[in-house]
């Protein structure tokens, strides 16, 4: 059977040492890591991959090196009912959701769904909008309702060697996080149905985190817009005369990407002080922030609800084309740099939707191609031919002539 242990009043944040399943430490913090993309994210449509199978899922499980307090438990009395084990569910914005569950070796993660849902007291939508992932550094899974997620996080390790070029001692140190997350298989259209404010919320925090990693690339005026509304929903309504300036400089890492919020260095900057004029980044923001509150402040129906505001959010996210995408690591050829030198590999995230692909520089997070499926055709060399390889072929031009081209993405994810 399955309980549920409400949590306190507050969920408490993420914290290093905290636990997971079955005694698996929570992983290092998404942000900034290497992310990829696992079983049951790819689109039922469109872009074909091998996905894990039932079998390989519910297969022999894999050694996951000395088991924690949990796991010895288990292995000491596999015919047991009725034990209690204690597992920890990572919200979008980093909470944690503390559960007490009944038999958890066997339990589905269709039913630890519905513990989420009933503890969050979320609607029936929630059954679509959101999946369980098990997620970490170096892989991610979306479950699929059967499947069982104590079992999967035993065989990590096996998944990494099968699904990640990742070094042994990265291997044997990477551990998952279990996650409620947006469904990839869910629609865009779909989303603008919804009308519960948690269910909003949710989605809201877990694409606000994408494009603060710059998990999600965008131009400055797209992250200030979007910005601009994290503005509203955590500062409340733009007052005019008020010195908002500083509040955004001091937090302003939470409204922006890194990447806009770096401040110069050296003698120049250092004499500037804290009275220089605002970046370029700041007083974009702050413009935005006062558009953001000129149109909500014309909608009084809401009162003090943020859902226009999380609605406003997701909105805007859906013109970002790997809103709700699926990703994982790959390499491509780097061009060839003259005669003598090769040009060895660039390492790239492929992001996955139900439209479409688009392939990012990991590094400069920027698009390097992007494709809706009817525009492209695919192939796949398969690990047992030689390397693993999704080779992309699409039309283009070279000095105004259409030609044919491919492009060779390695990734043991994508075969």
């Amino acid at each position: 059977g399955l309980s549920v242990a409400l949590p306190p009043p507050q969920l408490p944040r993420r914290s290093p040492g905290s636990w997971c399943l079955s005694g698996c430490r929570s992983p290092r913090p998404l942000r900034g890591g290497s992310q990829s993309w696992g079983s049951g994210s790819d689109p039922e449509r469109g872009l074909k991959r091998r996905a894990l199978t039932p079998r390989e899922m519910d297969g022999t499980e894999g050694n996951a090196g000395q088991p924690g307090p949990a796991e010895r438990s288990h292995r000491s009395s596999v015919s047991s009912v009725g034990t209690r084990a204690d597992v920890l569910v990572y919200l979008a914005d980093d909470t944690v959701l503390p559960l007490a569950v009944d038999n958890l070796p066997s339990l589905s993660a269709h039913e630890l769904h519905r513990a989420v849902r009933e503890v969050l007291q979320l609607p029936d939508i929630a059954l679509d909008v959101f999946a369980l992932w098990l997620v970490s550094p170096l892989l991610e899974v979306q479950l699929k309702p059967r499947h069982r997620p104590y079992k999967l996080g035993r065989q990590w390790p096996e998944l990494l060697l099968r699904f990640t070029d990742a070094p042994d001692d990265d291997v044997a140190a990477d551990e998952p996080s279990l996650q409620f997350r947006r469904n990839v298989f869910f629609p865009k259209r779909r989303e603008l149905q919804i009308h519960d404010e948690e269910v909003l919320r949710l989605l809201y925090e877990e694409a606000k985190g994408n494009v603060l990693a710059a998990r999600y690339p965008c131009d400055v005026e797209d992250c200030e817009a979007l910005g601009a509304l994290v503005c509203r929903v955590q500062l409340g309504p733009y007052q005019p005369g008020q010195p908002m300036a500083c509040a955004l400089r001091e937090k302003l890492d939470s409204f922006l990407p890194a990447h806009l919020c770096k401040r110069g260095h050296g003698l120049f900057a250092a004499l500037r002080g804290r009275g220089a004029k605002a970046s370029t980044g700041e007083q974009g923001l702050l413009s935005a922030y006062c558009q953001v509150k000129e149109a909500a402040g014309s909608d009084g129906e809401h009162g003090a609800s943020l859902s226009p505001h999380y609605r406003a959010y997701l909105l805007k996210s859906h013109e970002l084309p790997f809103y709700g995408c699926a990703f994982f690591h790959g390499e491509v050829d780097k061009p060839a740099q003259g005669f003598l030198h090769r040009g060895g590999r660039k390492p790239v995230d492929v992001a996955i939707s139900l439209e479409g692909v688009h392939v990012i520089d990991s590094r400069e997070k920027h698009v390097l191609l992007g494709l809706r499926f009817q525009e492209l055709s695919w192939d796949h060399t398969s690990p047992e031919e030689e390397e693993s390889v999704l080779w992309l072929e699409f039309d283009g031009d070279n000095e105004g002539t259409p030609v044919n081209k491919l492009l060779k993405i390695y990734s043991k994810q994508c075969c």
